[in-house]
């Protein structure tokens, strides 16, 4: 099945996107536990944190002591933001076990589509950001770079100044396309970005087949979405699903859909995908993670547990899909209630014990006797349960 969709490569950002907006003291050493937890998760990219003013992200002030202390795990890439010159010297000096990315890709023309957003954000204009166009384009010529990419941030809408249309965004980036044609450096890659959660899979899927229509030999893409509106996963399954088996999708999350951004107006509550939702979805659709879903709910309460309050995801809170017998849920379980009730699917019946249970017989099924033989509840091509006594039969 996993044949039809794109090369999916996934980014965990909790140590990043999601700690960028909480509390500044948390301590470091819960911090550096929470990243070799996440290390034995079996996800492949995990940022750590970011090289940045702490005058503007005091969160990231102590970076450099969580990437002294924590533990590399080997198959894992291990990143960090860094926004200029004196952040990427920073970073090199943990290099390994940070891999440096900034700057060794490929060249990018991008720009926010909000303008407003733009100056919160970076304190810099869009006529400031899209002024760098003609350096960069000059510099990937003096390099004879053989690609490049496009891409437009604040892309399905704004907080400040409203809807994004496709049209709208599809003009930027013919602009930029342009603009790299006339340089003779081929287009290869595009990317949206979404920080303040506009994002909504109509949008994601019409921008992403446009693109491939106008322009098929892009075939590298990146969407980094936010779920202000609970559109982020929906977003994401959109992205995946109008891309084909020869394109590769860079996205991201965090663990329990933490983060935010303090420039956006939604704070705390503008959050990411829930990474185990991402993965839990992404496990249905046959492509294959790697994860340990069970190690990656073990994250996500311990986050939980150094913030103090439940975090925005819905796997965490349920467990996955139980497929497997063993995993089922007791048939006679009792009322089962509270949120910590829930936890039952991974911390035993003990969490339920004393619960009302209201059936005077225990409850029995002969699908569910099938299913704990190894067969399957129905047979979709076979006399289960359709000629069975018990099956309703058509009269005549």
């Amino acid at each position: 099945m996993a044949a039809k969709y794109p090369t999916v490569i996934y980014t965990e950002e909790g140590m990043r996107e999601g700690m960028q907006i909480e509390d500044a003291n948390l301590a470091v050493d819960d911090k550096v536990d929470l990243l070799d937890a996440l290390s034995e998760t079996g996800l492949k990219r995990i940022v750590v944190g970011s090289f940045v003013s702490p005058r503007y992200t005091p969160q990231m002030a102590r970076i450099d002591e969580i990437v002294q202390k924590f533990t590399p795990k080997e198959g894992v890439t291990y990143t960090a933001l860094a926004l200029n010159q004196r952040g990427i010297e920073r970073a090199r000096e943990y290099s390994p076990p940070l891999t440096i990315e900034r700057g060794s890709g490929r060249p990018t023309l991008s720009c926010h589509m909000c303008d407003v957003f733009a100056r919160r954000n970076t304190n810099r204009t869009q006529m400031q950001e899209m002024e760098a166009w003609a350096p960069t384009i000059a510099k990937a010529q003096e390099l004879n770079a053989p690609e490049a990419g496009i891409g437009t941030n604040a892309t399905f809408g704004s907080n400040f100044v409203g809807d994004f249309t496709v049209d709208m965004v599809m003009k930027f980036l013919e602009k930029q396309h342009d603009l790299w044609d006339g340089a003779g450096i081929k287009v290869t890659a595009a990317s949206v970005g979404d920080p303040m959660g506009w994002c909504h899979p109509m949008k994601v899927e019409e921008i992403f087949y446009r693109i491939k229509e106008r322009w098929p030999e892009i075939v590298n893409f990146r969407a980094h979405l936010h779920n202000s509106r609970g559109m982020a996963v929906a977003s994401m399954y959109a992205a995946i699903t109008s891309l084909g088996s020869d394109d590769t999708l860079n996205v991201d999350g965090t663990i329990g859909g933490y983060g935010g951004c303090p420039y956006c107006g939604n704070g705390r509550a503008t959050g990411m995908s829930p990474t185990e939702d991402v993965m839990h979805m992404m496990d249905g659709m046959g492509i294959e993670t790697g994860v340990n879903l069970d190690k990656l709910i073990d994250c996500v309460w311990m986050i939980e547990k150094m913030l103090g309050r439940q975090l925005w995801g819905h796997v965490s809170r349920t467990g996955p899909r139980p497929h497997d017998p063993k995993d089922m849920y007791d048939m006679n379980a009792p009322f089962i209630e509270t949120l910590e009730q829930v936890t039952h699917f991974k911390n035993g019946p003990g969490m339920y014990e004393g619960q009302i249970y209201p059936w005077r017989a225990p409850i029995e099924s002969p699908y569910r006797d099938r299913v704990e033989q190894g067969l399957l509840p129905y047979e979709a091509d076979g006399d289960w349960p359709w000629k069975q006594d018990f099956f309703p039969k058509p009269a005549g």
